[in-house]
């Protein structure tokens, strides 16, 4: 039998409960992908977060790879902020080398951490089929290659009353599907979903500010904005745009520490 560290944190989260949680589960070394699997699908999280040390990398810390219950993502931001706060220590930040995202790192930011994200710019493109399926008065739609779609509403209610029809969704395959509209009390507003990984609706979702941060600076001309996304758990972010990088701030909670028994 195998004992595996495993830290359970609630990312872009002020309070336990709150934000998304994720699994990070930090090894010595890389085991087979059949068994990273397994272990996401077994901690039924939206995303468990391996991390392998790189002591030979001058430009990072850990190699980090990210899993939903049923598959590997390209990048996951909430995952990654709950991966820096595991394995911070006493240092100021905390490098990864990524196989589809570069580098990414977390730094300490007074009481929370900032995530430093490539920002994804995305482009006008009809996406009828998805759109029907999403529900909604939507406004405009857009795309960018590796699967990631963008859907317009006019107001913070209409994104509020979506209901999906995540049986059709989920034919599609794995696309993450942001809906978004201008925020009552915050710059905009978003929810997630991704029923082709095996997540209906995701809680709070770095990645999509990745594509929602270029979104509305563009939109509304300003480089830093407040973003809510209106899930059940709900979560809070300060997003600021800065050259090809989004930088996102936000707290973390451990609610648990254990062993994973393999």
């Amino acid at each position: 039998m195998t004992s595996l560290p495993f830290i359970q944190v609630d990312a872009f989260a002020d309070a336990p409960f709150t934000g998304n949680p994720a699994a990070v589960m930090p090894l010595g070394q890389w085991l087979d992908d059949a068994t990273l699997q397994a272990i996401a699908a077994e901690n039924n999280l939206s995303e468990t977060a391996f991390t392998v040390p790189t002591p030979d990398d001058p430009d990072a810390d850990y190699a980090l790879r990210w899993f939903t219950p049923e598959v590997e993502v390209k990048l996951c931001g909430h995952a990654t902020l709950a991966s820096g706060h595991a394995l911070m220590g006493g240092r100021t930040a905390v490098r990864f080398r990524t196989t589809h995202a570069g580098i990414l790192t977390v730094s300490r930011d007074r009481d929370g951490y900032a995530l430093s994200l490539p920002a994804w710019t995305t482009e006008p493109s009809p996406l009828p089929d998805l759109a029907a399926a999403m529900g909604g008065d939507v406004l405009e739609t857009r795309w960018r290659d590796g699967g990631y779609a963008i859907f317009a509403y006019p107001d913070d209610a209409a994104i509020r009353a979506l209901q999906p029809d995540f049986a059709t969704l989920k034919k599609a395959g794995s696309i993450l599907l942001i809906a978004t509209a201008p925020g009552e009390d915050s710059d905009m507003v978003s929810r997630v979903f991704a029923p082709g990984a095996g997540i209906d609706e995701d809680p709070v979702t770095g990645s999509a500010h990745c594509l929602l941060t270029p979104y509305w600076a563009g939109r509304l001309d300003k480089a830093k904005l407040t973003a809510y996304q209106a899930s059940h758990r709900g979560g809070r972010l300060l997003c600021r745009l800065s050259g090809d990088r989004v930088i996102l701030t936000g707290a973390c909670r451990t609610v648990i520490e254990g062993n994973f028994l393999l």
